[in-house]
C-alpha cells in the first residue's frame, strides 16, 4: 500500500514567491505536476499550481480541492526561467499559462494533415530566422512554409501575430486550407497540443506540451512586449522554448531592429517594390490658415472619394507620448534639441527635450521668432475639422470603440483603425512627426512601421491602387527619404551605429525601477557592473549584457513596492 503523498505548491499571492508542501489527500490521489488547486494559506482560502512533489511530513496541511488543469508539467522549468529572467514572480507566469475557467477535461488532438499538393507547390521555402519582408508580402505563405517543416515533428507550431485581429483573420484562412488550429481562447485544445496555435502575444505562454515550432509576424511591433511589469516579449519566450527543445524559430520583420541585425537576419523578397506609393507633403511652406490637412493631401482625398471603395480614405491621428509638438508659428519649423534632435517640450519658462540636454529660452533656431504654437488635437477635433472641410460623414476608430459599428467611406483614427480596416484607396498620416520625434529608442522603426502597415491597406507601389501621404515639417528626414525610394540599408546602418554608441541592444541592457524605494535601490547596486541615471521615465540602470544587468538587480534588498521593468 502507497504511503502518504505531498506535493509542492506556488500560490496566487505574489508578494510571497516562494512554494510551500502540502499533504495530497487520498481522494486527490491523481493530482497532477502543474495541476490547479485550492489550499488553506495562514488561514485564507487561495488558489495554487502544483509544482513539485515533496516529502510527506505530520503536520502538513492538505489540499483542499482540485481546481482543474494548469500549464503542463514539462512547461514548469521554462516558466520558472521566465520568472527569473524578468524579475517577477512565479505566480504571474503561472497565470498566464493558465485557463481564465476550470478545465476538467481535455478532448484527444488531431493529428497534424499533410498540406495539399496545390498548397505545397508553389509555396516559397524560408530559413529559421528572421526575415525581411515588405509589408504587403502575405503572411500566410511564411507561416505555412513553416508549418510545413515542422508537421512530421511532434508538438505544436505556435504562431504569434502583433494584434488578435490579425490573428483571427489568420486562424480562419489556416483553417480554410485543411490545417487544425487552435486559438487562445481555446485553452482546452492548446493544453491537449493542437498542431497549430494562433494568437497575439498571449500565445507565447501557450500551454502546450511540447513545441514544434513558431513564428513571430512583425517581430519588432511593440504590441508584442507587455506593458505591464513582468516586461516579457513574444520573441523572447518563443526563442527560449525552441531553444529547449532544439525547434526552429521563424520570425518576420518589415524593418529589422537592431538586435536582429547581428543575428540570423536574412532579407527575403522584393522589398522595395513590396512597399506602398508615399507622398510627402512638407507644411513648412503650406498656408498657416489651411485646416488638418494641407491642400495637396485634400486633392488627394477628394480623388480617392471619387473611386469606388467602400473606405476610400483613413487619416491616422496618433499621439505618441505626451502628444503634443512645438514649432515656430512664423517659419513652422519644429522645436528640435540640437544634441538628440528629439522634440523639445516647454519646461517652465524654457524649452528642453526629455533628457535635458540642453534647456534654452524659447525661440526658433532657424528664424530666431518667439512666437510658438503647440501642435495638439484629439480624434474627436480631427473629426470635426474634417467633417467641416469635406462636407461629409466621417467615422471615429479607437481602442476603445466597438468592432461592429458600420464605416464611413471617411475614417479617422489612432491605429486601432488597422485592425478595423482592410482595404483603402488613400491613407494620411496626418503628423508623421510625431513619430520621428518621439523621445524612444525605436521612433524611426515606428515611424517606418507605420507607413507599412497603412501600406496592407493601400496596395504595393507595384500595384498602382493607392498610396500613402505623410504630413510633415522634416521632409528632407532620411526616414522619409527611405520609405520613398523602398530602399533601407542606410537607414539600417545607421540604427545600428546609434544602438552601438548608445549601448542599446544588442549591445547593452536597461531595466526601468519606479515606485518607492526606487532611488535608495539604485544606490545599493554595484556601480562598477551598472550605470544608473535618473529621467522623466524613472530611474534607468545599463549593463553590458542582460546577464549582468539581473545579477546587480538581484543583489540587493528589493522594496514590496519596487517595479523592475527588464526591456
Amino acid at each position: 500500500m502507497a504511503g502518504p503523498r505531498a506535493v509542492r505548491v506556488v500560490t496566487e499571492v505574489a508578494a510571497v514567491d516562494r512554494p510551500f508542501d502540502y499533504l495530497v489527500p487520498e481522494h486527490l490521489a491523481s493530482l497532477g505536476i502543474g495541476d490547479r488547486v485550492r489550499v488553506d494559506f495562514n488561514h485564507r482560502s487561495v488558489r495554487a499550481w502544483v509544482v513539485g512533489e515533496a516529502t510527506p511530513e505530520p503536520d502538513l496541511k492538505p489540499i483542499a480541492k482540485w481546481l482543474g488543469y494548469g500549464p503542463p508539467a514539462e512547461m514548469l522549468e521554462f516558466l520558472s526561467w521566465a520568472s527569473d529572467r524578468w524579475l517577477a514572480p512565479l505566480a504571474r507566469f503561472l497565470v498566464s499559462a493558465s485557463p481564465t475557467r476550470l478545465v476538467t477535461s481535455l478532448p484527444p488532438a488531431p493529428p497534424a494533415r499533410a498540406l495539399s499538393a496545390a498548397i505545397t507547390g508553389r509555396l516559397v521555402e524560408f530559413a529559421p530566422g528572421v526575415v525581411q519582408l515588405s509589408p504587403t508580402t502575405d503572411p500566410l505563405d511564411f507561416v505555412l512554409s513553416a508549418y510545413r517543416a515542422v508537421q512530421s515533428t511532434p508538438g505544436s507550431l505556435l504562431v504569434v501575430a502583433p494584434t488578435d485581429a490579425w490573428a483571427r483573420r489568420l486562424r480562419g484562412r489556416l483553417e480554410q486550407r485543411g490545417c487544425e488550429v487552435a486559438g487562445t481562447d481555446q485553452w482546452d485544445r492548446m493544453r491537449a497540443g493542437w498542431p497549430i496555435v494562433v494568437g497575439a502575444r498571449g500565445a507565447a505562454m501557450a500551454p502546450v506540451p511540447h513545441v514544434s515550432g513558431a513564428v513571430v509576424l512583425d517581430v519588432d511591433d511593440e504590441s508584442l512586449r507587455s506593458d505591464s511589469v513582468p516586461t516579457w516579449h513574444a520573441y523572447d519566450v518563443l526563442a527560449e522554448r525552441c531553444r529547449r527543445e532544439g525547434r526552429p524559430l521563424w520570425a518576420s520583420s518589415m524593418f529589422p531592429s537592431p538586435r536582429f541585425l547581428l543575428g540570423s537576419w536574412y532579407r527575403g523578397g522584393d522589398i522595395a517594390g513590396g512597399w506602398p506609393r508615399l507622398a510627402v507633403v512638407d507644411r513648412r511652406g503650406g498656408d498657416p490658415h489651411d485646416g488638418l490637412l494641407a491642400r495637396e493631401t485634400l486633392d488627394d482625398v477628394h480623388r480617392a472619394l471619387a473611386g469606388n471603395e467602400p473606405v476610400a480614405v483613413v487619416v491616422v491621428h496618433q499621439r505618441l507620448g505626451r502628444g503634443r509638438l512645438l514649432a515656430c508659428a512664423q517659419c513652422h519649423e519644429l522645436y528640435r534639441c540640437s544634441v538628440c534632435t528629439q522634440a523639445e517640450e516647454e519646461v517652465d519658462d524654457a524649452v528642453a527635450c526629455a533628457s535635458a540636454h540642453e534647456p534654452r529660452e524659447r525661440f526658433c533656431r532657424s528664424c530666431g521668432s518667439t512666437r510658438v504654437k503647440r501642435l495638439r488635437q484629439g480624434v474627436s477635433t480631427v473629426q470635426r475639422d474634417l467633417e467641416a472641410q469635406l462636407g461629409q460623414r466621417i467615422s471615429v476608430v479607437t481602442a476603445a470603440d466597438p468592432l461592429d459599428v458600420e464605416l464611413a467611406r471617411v475614417v479617422v483614427g489612432t491605429e486601432a483603425v488597422f485592425q478595423r480596416v482592410r482595404r483603402a484607396s488613400l491613407v494620411v498620416i496626418d503628423d508623421f512627426d510625431q513619430y520621428l520625434l518621439a523621445a524612444r529608442e525605436s521612433a524611426r522603426r515606428q515611424a517606418v512601421g507605420v507607413v507599412g502597415r497603412a501600406g496592407r491597406l493601400v496596395g504595393a507601389r507595384r500595384e498602382g491602387r493607392g498610396h500613402v501621404v505623410a504630413q510633415t515639417r522634416r521632409g528632407e528626414d532620411p526616414v522619409l527619404r527611405a520609405l520613398a525610394e523602398g530602399s533601407f540599408e542606410e537607414l539600417l546602418d545607421e540604427e545600428l551605429e546609434t544602438a552601438r554608441v548608445l549601448g542599446l541592444s544588442p549591445f547593452g541592457a536597461t531595466a526601468s525601477l519606479r515606485g518607492d524605494g526606487a532611488d535608495d535601490f539604485a544606490a545599493a547596486l554595484d556601480g562598477s557592473r551598472v550605470r544608473v541615471s535618473t529621467g522623466a521615465g524613472g530611474v534607468v540602470v545599463r549593463a553590458p549584457d542582460v546577464e549582468t544587468l539581473l545579477t546587480a538587480l538581484r543583489a540587493p534588498t528589493r522594496p514590496p513596492s519596487l517595479r523592475i521593468a527588464v526591456e
